[in-house]
């Protein structure tokens, strides 16, 4: 009960409960969350993706013949709960229908055994054929049509090994792609060039998902960018389609050879290849078709290292399987989160997290990065529990901040270490990318491969503006060259509007509060017009309930207003941009807050249905469990705080 002193005015009495609310909020919440943390002092939260990675995992199983219905069945309860009102499977929460994902979803349940003439399999056939068939689905689903003999290998592009065999100077080479697609690639490689028939073993085929047979559709192939280049590539394709026959197997074997040691060298325990689920299943696909024994040790990790991604819900008699595991990243916002609501130095739950954290550091292997970072030393952090070929410079960012603010002088040596990676990786054009410095070759756009337009990885406003963010918070200088040059290319990302893109977090909204919560931390002028804009953005982009949505639709064009509900993360993400910019007594920033204090939340875990993140925009989008939890304590404390001390918000780069 709220006790009131009887000679306060009416005004005091309200302001006082409103403090008493949000101090019991934020002492549930931070107590909640470090309630979470692991015995060895890491954070792990669900990483949920759309009906693909599930539908993956029985694709997987029954390409290798090792069918588990126990798991199955749980996998399959999963994918009718997921299925949308319009029959098929979106990409999101309440998003539209995806041809892709729709095929695959219907496809798995299928081979678990549902029967095609049961209601939630006539909605999905029916929706996947209203959208023109299976045919339609992108070139990662017929793939996997193909290697079940749903369609011809003409309906794919042509993916050889002796791409591994190219120089650096060539059009295509492994190292001018992304992380995640050369790891994807590489074993792919591999099975495209076996072609290997899966074991099937029920013998389920879809042809009902085809309104021309898959043996004559003569239109699988589509130009991903429109462009004129890709028309050239598109004749490329069609002739390497008929010259492949004719390929010497001498540089195959030699290309499967090369591909197979990149595997090896890199399967990374059973945190698996690239520690993302569609590598590893690559992987374990490409030892299949080898002829590996199912008891060989790069067959029995990588095996290993899928399983570990399953999810069990024992209550719902259901299970999902994740596209990858983010300890490192959930770590590092656990701890900023419970460093606003007063826990430090000295406190057992920020030292066994910080100890886990410095004990994860890479240190010792020169990753794929190195290729155009070489004179660099190694210093980073990855995203998953284990992946030394592949820290990410926006996990490094937001690991140095939490050790900086807790304890520099302790977690000097990770600091410095970390720094110095961090500016390595800095692109030409001043800001950087997720995994690769200068992973800007536009052409490779173009191919037929690439129609998930994602491909590279290019430097991005949001992970940039972290790592400026981090720098600020060493106190480096705005004079700083490293810092002129990020403020610059910040400043030419900025939007028309005012906002910025958010490459991994949806989108505008996530792309602003990181952007201006680094600006504050270097010392920018917060009243300089352009920063304004992006003020006035956020405010305009308030819901009548106070806080904020951005929807995954935002990533088209077309699109980018949309919103379907506000939700905690993304109302998290604006109040604290707006308090980066002065605005902590505006009558937006209030509204926000009583809208985080008002949402139902248990302990600390608010309700959030919608997904927050992404991983390729348009193509795959990711709900982290963890940010409906990190983000409004992060907000709430933040926002207590600066009332209580009346002062402007210190120099953190978050």
């Amino acid at each position: 009960m709220v006790s009131f002193d009887r000679k306060a005015s009416p005004a005091d009495q309200v302001r006082a409960s409103d403090d008493r609310l949000l101090d019991g909020t934020i002492e549930e919440a931070s107590q909640w969350l470090a309630a979470q943390q692991r015995d060895d002092g890491h954070w792990a939260f669900e990483l949920e993706a759309d009906a693909t990675i599930p539908a993956e995992f029985i694709f997987l199983n029954h390409f290798l013949g090792d069918i588990n219905d126990a798991v199955e069945q749980k996998l399959a309860v999963y994918l009718r709960d997921i299925q949308e009102k319009h029959g098929g499977w979106p990409l999101y929460h309440a998003g539209d229908f995806n041809i892709s994902a729709s095929v695959k979803a219907y496809f798995a349940l299928k081979l678990v055994g549902d029967d095609p003439q049961a209601p939630h399999m006539v909605r999905a056939r029916k929706a996947i054929l209203d959208h023109g068939g299976a045919a339609k689905s992108n070139v990662f689903t017929r793939i996997a049509l193909a290697l079940f003999e749903q369609v011809p290998w003409r309906a794919v592009p042509v993916i050889r090994p002796e791409a591994m065999l190219l120089p650096k100077w060539s059009p295509f080479h492994i190292n001018k792609v992304s992380y995640w697609s050369r790891t994807v690639m590489i074993p792919l490689f591999v099975v495209a060039a076996l072609k290997p028939k899966a074991k099937n073993p029920r013998h389920v085929d879809i042809r009902e998902l085809f309104i021309v047979p898959p043996e004559q559709e003569t239109h699988y192939m589509v130009n991903p960018t429109g462009h004129w280049i890709g028309e050239m590539f598109l004749l490329l394709d069609r002739i390497m389609q008929k010259a492949e026959p004719l390929l010497p197997s001498y540089f195959e074997a030699r290309g499967i050879k090369k591909a197979l040691e990149f595997v090896h060298e890199r399967l990374n325990g059973d945190d698996g290849l690239g520690g993302i689920f569609p590598a590893i299943a690559n992987s374990v696909m490409a030892f299949d078709a080898m002829g590996y024994a199912k008891d060989h040790p790069d067959y029995v990790i990588a095996r290993k290292a899928i399983d570990k991604l399953l999810v069990y819900d024992d209550a719902n008699n259901r299970a999902y399987c994740q596209p990858c595991l983010s300890p490192v990243w959930d770590t590092g916002l656990a701890i900023h989160a419970l460093l606003e609501s007063g826990i430090g130095d000295g406190d057992p739950v920020f030292d066994k997290a910080a100890e886990w954290l410095v004990s994860r550091q890479i240190l010792e292997v020169k990753g794929d990065w190195a290729a155009n970072k070489g004179h660099v030393r190694p210093g980073g952090w990855a995203f998953q529990y284990w992946n030394d070929h592949y820290p990410d410079v926006d996990d490094t960012a937001v690991v140095v901040m939490a050790l900086h603010r807790a304890n520099p002088e302790k977690y000097k040596n990770a600091i410095d270490r970390a720094t110095e990676w961090v500016i390595g990786m800095q692109s030409e054009n001043g800001g950087w990318g997720a995994f690769d410095a200068d992973n800007t070759h536009n052409l490779l756009q173009h191919i037929p491969f690439a129609d998930h337009g994602a491909l590279l990885d290019p430097p991005t406003a949001d992970v940039s503006a972290r790592c400026l963010g981090m720098l600020a918070q060493l106190e480096y200088s705005k004079d700083h060259k490293v810092v002129v040059r990020a403020l610059r290319y910040l400043k030419n990302e900025q939007e028309v509007n005012g906002s910025w893109f958010g490459r991994w977090g949806n989108n505008y909204v996530y792309g602003t509060w990181s952007v201006l919560c680094a600006l504050n931390a270097i010392g920018e002028d917060m009243e300089q017009p352009y920063v304004r804009k992006a003020v006035d953005w956020l405010k305009g982009r308030q819901q009548p309930d106070g806080g904020w949505g951005e929807d995954c639709a935002s990533y088209w064009q077309h699109r980018r207003d949309e919103v379907k509900s506000s939700t905690p993360s993304q109302t998290s993400w604006a109040v604290l941009g707006l308090m980066a910019a002065g605005e902590v007594h505006s009558v937006s920033v209030k509204g926000g807050i009583e809208y985080l204090l008002r949402e139902p939340h248990e302990g600390g875990k608010w309700e959030e249905e919608y997904f927050n993140a992404v991983g390729f925009p348009r193509i795959f989008y990711l709900r982290y469990h963890g940010y409906r939890s990190f983000f409004p304590l992060w907000t709430l404390s933040r926002y207590r705080d600066l009332n209580s001390r009346n002062a402007r918000l210190p120099r953190y780069g978050l």
